[in-house]
């Protein structure tokens, strides 16, 4: 994923939680917030409680995974912070790309 394409700053991450739109699901917090380019921008926050950094490095590649095939193209000019919670760790690619497109799908953010 190219830098342009990400969320790095501290800064960035919580402007993005400060003005943006909440999503929950069972095992992920998803923040939205338009961000006025043409663009998409993705970060991630997976904490130790989530696992050890294999588990931890795993669910990130899902999750970057997840954003390539199927979010970036459907929530163009939008930044996403999503925040994993414990148990994120046990899904498979096939689990974690419908909980997602079930609460960013048909929402107007």
């Amino acid at each position: 994923m190219p830098g342009a394409a990400r969320v790095k700053t501290g800064k960035e991450f919580a402007e993005i939680r400060r003005r943006g739109r909440l999503f929950r699901t069972p095992h992920f917090l998803v923040y939205v917030h338009k961000n006025g380019t043409s663009q998409s921008r993705l970060g991630l926050t997976v904490s130790r409680k989530v696992g050890n950094a294999v588990k931890r490095n795993r669910v990130k590649r899902l999750l970057r995974e997840c954003y390539r095939i199927h979010l970036q193209k459907q929530m163009v000019g939008y930044d996403l912070s999503i925040i994993a919670r414990s148990g994120a760790h046990l899904l498979s690619f096939a689990q974690v790309v419908p909980e997602l497109q079930e609460r960013l799908g048909g929402k107007k953010v």
